[in-house]
């Protein structure tokens, strides 16, 4: 398949690519920064099948053209992720990337024919209910606070909207607590996982002192770009609306202490009282959402656990540490 992803070049992005070109598909990637030279050598290999264009996700003349060159399926994976300071800095920036811009690339790919179109939404769309309930499956009424998650919440909606007004094959996946290779904060993305942290800790040769355990149902990214390839690869989805999740809920101070394990020398822990940590949570605990929905239409279900993604993310590591 041609595929096209939207923030290419991004965090998610990045581990998408790698999964879509694994799998034998040709990718471009769209997005205003430019593929880091640790991500161009890591792709090398691709050749032709990977095309990156530089442009901005609010150039809807762009889009159009990129799309009328044909495609048969589109990532809507540009967006703000935005923490409290970024919300208050610019609010209306984050519903102009994480809503408004998706509607150009939405009409051009019905005008287009384009097969199938994904959004990257998030969990925390679910917002408020994350607390109230055991389990989020995509059933929960969801209750979002931030402007982050209002963004993705709507832009959900939109996207359903569209399919039925002029009847896309369109859907969204709410990711969970995403963490893994090629992570990185930017002027966008202002709310680094718990695990980027650790890492960036080990990196000065300082210890990962830990505000709290930080309980989620942590997904490692490779797992999300696989379950996001699947849906594109679908021949008939049932449902609108998936849950992309590890489906258990595990600390990110255990998964340091496990990478920690495997580096004789690092040391990850909870800070003591009126001890000092530049480490920040993003959001509280809540609760893990089911795959349920993805596991009995697809069989997938996530392949990396808390110690099989330190385990993971250590080779990893190793190879790109200059890029954390």
């Amino acid at each position: 398949m041609k595929i096209v992803v939207f923030g290419g070049t991004g965090f998610v992005g990045l581990n998408l690519a790698e999964v879509l070109l694994a799998r034998g598909h040709e990718v471009t990637l769209y997005d205003r920064a430019a593929l880091p030279p640790s991500a161009q050598r890591s792709l090398a290999d691709h050749g032709a099948r990977l095309t990156t264009v530089q442009g901005d996700i609010t150039d809807a003349e762009a889009i159009d053209a990129l799309i009328a060159k044909g495609c048969d399926a589109i990532v809507l994976g540009a967006a703000v992720t935005a923490g409290e300071d970024l919300e208050r800095a610019s609010p209306a920036r984050v519903l102009e990337i994480n809503v408004m811009a998706q509607i150009p690339i939405l009409q051009a790919a019905i005008r287009h024919r384009v097969g199938r179109v994904v959004n990257l939404s998030s969990a925390s769309a679910y917002g408020a209910a994350g607390q109230r309930v055991a389990v989020l499956d995509e059933e929960t009424p969801c209750d979002p606070v931030s402007f982050y998650a209002i963004s993705k919440f709507t832009s959900e909606r939109s996207v359903a909207r569209h399919a039925e007004l002029f009847g896309g094959d369109f859907l969204s996946v709410r990711l969970s607590a995403v963490f893994g290779p090629w992570e990185r904060p930017g002027s966008v993305r202002d709310t680094p996982s718990l695990q980027y942290q650790i890492l960036a800790a080990f990196a000065r040769g300082e210890p990962a002192l830990l505000p709290a355990p930080g309980i989620k149902d942590w997904t490692y990214a490779p797992d999300a770009a696989e379950a996001v390839a699947v849906l594109i690869e679908a021949e008939r989805p049932r449902h609108r609306l998936y849950n992309i999740s590890s489906g258990a809920a595990w600390s990110a101070l255990q998964w340091g202490e496990a990478f920690a394990a495997l580096h004789p020398g690092l040391e990850c822990r909870l800070a003591s009282p009126g001890e000092k940590t530049d480490i920040k949570l993003h959001g509280g605990d809540r609760a893990p959402m089911s795959v349920k929905r993805m596991a009995e239409e697809f069989g997938w279900r996530a392949r990396f656990g808390c110690a099989e993604s330190a385990a993971a993310m250590s080779a990893w590591w190793m190879q790109h540490k200059e890029g954390i």
